[in-house]
């Protein structure tokens, strides 16, 4: 493992993300702004998370030691992706970003905001049904030579950099901004189970490559000089199948949490609507119901 050393002083520019980082906390910045001038009070706890937790979490991921040694070592590689996957979102997320935005936007900007979020492409990926398939599909390249691709070509790595937690976010959102993905009681208990068994899948690669006895992406060796305390090329894969699979694992709790949470939100929104019914509504909605079930 590395020197204690190493790890608080290794620190590089990482653009994409810097970009991404940057952009980020503007426009945050200027949704607060917008809404304070329109009188409308903005939790102070919530800006906290968004830039120390969120984008905090996100600059040292990139530009500290995961981003410094990710193209070398394939622990701080899977380290940094599946951080950005599972851990920064839920972070950024707690900022309320959709809730700010809402918030600070004139009518016309939230009815755009409003046609935004209701497009099918990103209905589709905010689908907790469909999201955690795009992780799985992701940590299964982590078995092929790819993964050596994309640890090493910078294109890949700006992609990665910038994609994985927009993804991230997309899985995460659904379930924290629930003012804006409201759900039936009964599509968040299919979600539930379904990203419950999802989780779980997703550290299917994690053991296999803490099990595997070969090295799988076929490089057995690191260009230059390495540090001495650099491990081997099959001690490293499965320090990085033993990271993944924790991961993926513990990461199940607050998902799990948040989905209990926004189940039982969604419980009570139902049963007051049911309870402003009149009688003669409710009379109506069964016999509906039971003629659709003939």
């Amino acid at each position: 493992m590395p020197p204690f050393e190493v790890v608080l002083g290794a620190w590089q520019i990482d653009w994409a993300a810097l970009l991404l980082i940057v952009a980020s906390g503007v426009l945050y910045g200027l949704g607060l702004r917008s809404a304070a001038a329109k009188g409308r009070h903005w939790p102070w706890w919530r800006t906290a998370a968004f830039y120390l937790l969120g984008l905090g979490a996100l600059t040292v991921l990139t530009c500290g030691f995961p981003g410094v040694y990710s193209a070398e070592l394939r622990w701080a590689f899977t380290l940094k992706i599946a951080l950005l996957l599972f851990v920064v979102p839920l972070l950024i997320g707690l900022g309320k970003p959709i809730s700010l935005a809402r918030a600070a936007l004139p009518a016309g900007g939230v009815a755009r905001l409003n046609t935004i979020l209701s497009h099918r492409v990103v209905r589709f990926f905010s689908n907790s049904l469909a999201a955690p398939l795009l992780g799985l599909a992701l940590f299964a390249t982590f078995l092929t030579p790819l993964f050596y691709t994309l640890r090493t070509d910078p294109v890949a790595e700006a992609l990665l950099t910038v994609g994985v937690p927009l993804l991230g976010l997309l899985m995460a959102l659904p379930i924290i901004e629930e003012a804006d993905f409201q759900r039936s009681s009964a599509f968040i208990t299919l979600e539930f189970v379904f990203v419950f068994i999802e989780l779980l899948v997703d550290a299917v690669p994690g053991i296999l490559l803490r099990l595997n006895g070969q090295v799988l992406d076929h490089v057995t060796t690191v260009a230059g000089s390495p540090p001495a305390w650099f491990p081997g090329a099959l001690r490293d894969q499965h320090l990085a199948g033993d990271l993944l699979w924790f991961i993926c694992e513990i990461v199940d709790l607050p998902l799990i949490i948040l989905m209990f949470m926004r189940f039982s939100r969604s419980d009570k929104r139902e049963a007051r609507s049911f309870d402003d019914l009149t009688d003669q509504e409710l009379d109506d909605l069964n016999a509906e119901h039971l003629r659709r079930g003939r």
